[in-house]
């Protein structure tokens, strides 16, 4: 699952106590593995060999720079919905060759910079969005790759939340399947650009592999209709939303979707066609965990509450989703490591805890009625899984400042993005000569 694991009744991340480095770095703290990171982006890439797809790593999932360029240098190709994330993917030194940018809403300089970088693909997603692309490509004299989004109005099943299903009829994203041919043919004939390749995303995260099936299929028909038009498509990009394992066996293995996912798209494969596909979460969830420490512990009703000093500012799946996250201390009382991911119901030296944060919001917790060891002010506790869409959606609400995040890489341990300051803060509010 990931390198974060117990040692003798205390939690290490690879070869380093996670205690010493929350000693060290203090809290909150997101510690990441290099490891596992890696290791989950060559596994992804091993399941679909066969089809040989450009993996390219969804950085709205986690978007600091040295894990960028980490991946980078393991292979991977980033998937851009900004243009700051692309901003990010090539400081990072990513080969623009194997960058992608999609995004309902890129603005006209967004477009400009796309285009002036020579990225691989712009995967455009309304026929307004081509027309400006083409006169942007005009005034600049080059001929950017391109592919149109499509909705194939495919519902990714009951587990993917409705407010991360981006597939099915009526939604932002995309154009509608039964207009994209015609699209995609009259675009073929504009000069300024170079129409290169279909693209789907059907939501996040998806524990039906089959759902898969059913969106390429949609997508081979299409291409199908173009090649009966003369019109060639050259690349399907298949999206993201492969799910995680936020608790023990808790989703499809990265084989069970190739095995829906590769015999579809074989023969376009074997014809010369390119497969792209962007994985987010499925390799990040696991390389990280969030680090927080409790500030106080108390009664509200009959419920036991530990306060601690990470919440929504820092960590908002929980607030928004209803999302769960495995939390454990990292030196448990009496050594009571657990014996697996999943939510304990209960056991000996457990007690019930609502785990809240310290932000000014009644929906502010990591965790409700979770059985833990007793807790006391000062425990450190973990908040496993916390690689995807942790960091990359913090915020500076109640004027918090965002946490720090350090890189662990066997036995070392280092930042990679130092904590906030007041100063920070406030930095891009102070005028000129710092009076107000």
């Amino acid at each position: 699952m990931d390198s974060f694991d117990y040692k003798d009744g205390v939690l290490y991340c690879e070869d380093v106590s996670v205690d010493e480095i929350a000693q060290r770095f203090g809290t909150p703290l997101y510690v990441y593995s290099r490891d596992t990171l890696i290791d989950h982006f060559a596994r992804f890439a091993k399941a679909f060999e066969a089809i040989d797809p450009l993996v390219c790593f969804s950085v709205k999932a986690l978007s600091n720079m040295r894990l960028l360029a980490e991946l980078g240098r393991a292979g991977a190709g980033i998937d851009t919905v900004s243009g700051g994330e692309l901003h990010r993917a090539i400081t990072a030194g990513v080969d623009v060759d194997r960058i992608v940018f999609a995004g309902v809403g890129k603005s006209e300089q967004e477009l400009r910079t796309a285009v002036a970088a020579g990225i691989r693909s712009i995967n455009v997603e309304s026929e307004a969005e081509l027309e400006l692309l083409s006169a942007i490509a005009a005034e600049e004299g080059r001929r950017p790759r391109v592919a149109i989004r499509v909705n194939p109005d495919v519902a990714p099943g009951d587990r993917t939340p409705a407010k991360t299903t981006t597939g099915t009829r009526g939604n932002k994203f995309g154009v509608d399947i039964e207009d994209a041919a015609d699209l995609f043919e009259r675009a073929t004939r504009d000069e300024n650009l170079e129409m290169d390749g279909v693209h789907i995303h059907l939501g996040s995260p998806i524990f039906l592999p089959e759902v898969y099936g059913l969106g390429i299929d949609r997508v081979l028909a299409l291409v199908a209709d173009l090649a009966a038009r003369g019109v060639k498509v050259n690349t399907i990009n298949i999206g993201g939303g492969y799910a995680a394992e936020y608790e023990s066996d808790s989703a499809p293995s990265w084989d069970d979707y190739a095995a829906v996912i590769c015999p579809k798209l074989q023969d376009f494969v074997d014809a010369g066609g390119k497969v792209v596909m962007e994985p987010g979460r499925t390799i990040a969830a696991n390389s990280a965990s969030l680090l927080t420490t409790v500030l106080y512990v108390k009664k509200a009703g009959d419920n036991n509450v530990a306060v601690v000093d990470a919440g929504m500012s820092h960590f908002v799946r929980t607030a928004i989703y209803g999302s769960s996250h495995f939390i454990w201390p990292v030196k448990p009382a009496d050594g009571l490591a657990p014996e697996s991911r999943d939510m304990p119901e209960e056991g000996p030296g457990l007690t019930r805890y609502d785990v809240a944060g310290p932000i000014c919001e009644s929906s502010d917790y990591l965790g409700k009625a979770r059985m833990l060891p007793g807790l006391k002010r000062g425990d450190v506790l973990c908040v496993f899984s916390t690689g995807a869409y942790g960091m990359t959606m913090a915020s500076n609400y109640n004027s918090q400042p965002r946490p720090a995040e350090v890189l662990v890489d066997g036995d070392d341990a280092f930042l990679i993005r130092r904590r906030e300051t007041y100063e920070d803060l406030i930095a891009l509010e102070m005028p000129d000569d710092g009076r107000l």
